[in-house]
């Protein structure tokens, strides 16, 4: 098949999520011997034409100068580009930003390519965009779900929301995770870390993440031990929160791309925190099931149909309080149980080879579905 995968910052990934999506399964079809080519934005660092057999091609974002309108320009651009080429699968990353797209390129009509949409998590939720805005965004939903040819839902809490609200089925495809096998403590020498002997969380920093939830309850609890932030800090609510959280307690050490080094330390942390809370199975909390982190989530219907009973859940300050002041003797009864649970579930339901086979099958169900096989 001939597939390309729009809608994301482009790979090599140095962003988040869906990034690190395109540049594992464009990687693995490419070498199941597909053709994939992925869409990078201009401002990306990357600018050749090729990454491990996977076809780039750059296209214009004013990004620097628009911030996050700019995601409408750069999406009609690439599917522009993409309707013009040969490929029998589109696969797009998102939908707000690309909804007005479908409906100016007329591709409800289309009968290749076959336009697959990934509807990732409930954007309108985030407490990032304005109330205008995400009004907006709640319209867009509705354009995305009326003209994309197939969805894909990465969680059944998302899954069951088109279906309830839409009444339109999507197919389930959860991100994927490697086992981990290997994890060096050598790397907690940079951040003068102790096994065990300080907590962590990665995510990127965005209020619906409620990483303020987090570091208000670590500071009442009063651990003595250092809270570690992965994740770009260079920006608007980064600033903030790094002013806000001005102590030697708390080190904001921007975005590891090392997965080695993040593996690592996720693997050695007392207590890993999952504050996201708006929607989708996040690779970051994938990883960390893999790591064997003790792991304590904001307690919500996308991560419990994630982990279910391995990790402990927080849904205030008070919460997050409570379990650190007990932490050591929750970790001791309760680790050994979650780790075997949540490393046997990335194993078999996970596992990117899994992923990427779901992802094969579902492309080929869609072409003949859809009359273009």
């Amino acid at each position: 098949m001939k597939i390309a995968i729009l809608g994301t910052k482009g790979i090599p990934n140095n962003y988040g999520g869906y990034e690190q999506f395109a540049e594992y399964i464009s990687k693995k079809l490419v070498e199941r011997g597909h053709s994939v080519t992925v869409y990078n934005p201009s401002f990306h660092a990357f600018h050749g034409t090729e990454l491990n057999g996977v076809t780039i091609i750059t296209k214009y974002s004013p990004e620097s100068w628009m911030g996050g309108a700019a995601n409408f320009i750069y999406d009609f651009l690439c599917l522009r580009d993409a309707l013009a080429r040969d490929f029998d699968i589109i696969y797009e990353a998102g939908y707000h930003s690309v909804a007005i797209s479908f409906k100016l390129l007329g591709i409800r009509k289309l009968i290749k390519p076959v336009i697959v949409t990934n509807m990732d998590g409930l954007e309108y939720k985030r407490s990032k965009w304005s109330f205008l805005t995400r009004q907006l965004i709640r319209k867009l939903e509705k354009v995305a779900v009326k003209e994309s040819h197939f969805m894909i839902s990465d969680n059944l809490g998302i899954k069951e929301h088109y279906f309830y609200y839409f009444e339109k089925d999507s197919f389930f495809i959860p991100y994927g995770a490697d086992p981990v096998e290997n994890f060096d403590p050598e790397h907690l020498r940079s951040h003068f870390l102790q096994k065990f002997g300080y907590c962590m969380l990665v995510a990127r920093l965005e209020p619906e993440n409620n990483i303020e939830t987090v570091l208000d309850g670590y500071l009442m609890a009063a651990l003595q031990k250092p809270f570690i932030v992965v994740g770009n800090h260079k920006t608007p609510y980064g600033n903030y929160l790094r002013k806000k959280y001005k102590t030697d307690r708390i080190q904001f050490v921007g975005g590891i791309y090392n997965k080695n080094e993040l593996d690592s330390m996720r693997h050695f942390s007392l207590a890993y925190f999952h504050g996201h809370s708006v929607g989708g199975t996040n690779p970051s909390l994938l990883e960390a099931m893999a790591c064997e982190s003790f792991i304590i989530a904001h307690e919500n219907v996308f991560n419990k149909r994630v982990l279910y009973d391995s990790a402990l859940y927080f849904k205030n300050k008070t919460d997050v309080k409570t379990i650190l002041e007990e932490i050591i003797s929750l970790r001791e009864s309760k680790w050994a149980s979650f780790k075997n649970k949540n490393t046997e579930r990335i194993k078999t339901q996970y596992n990117w080879e899994t992923i990427v086979t779901q992802h094969e099958d579902l492309f080929k169900v869609c072409l003949k579905k859809h009359g273009s096989l």
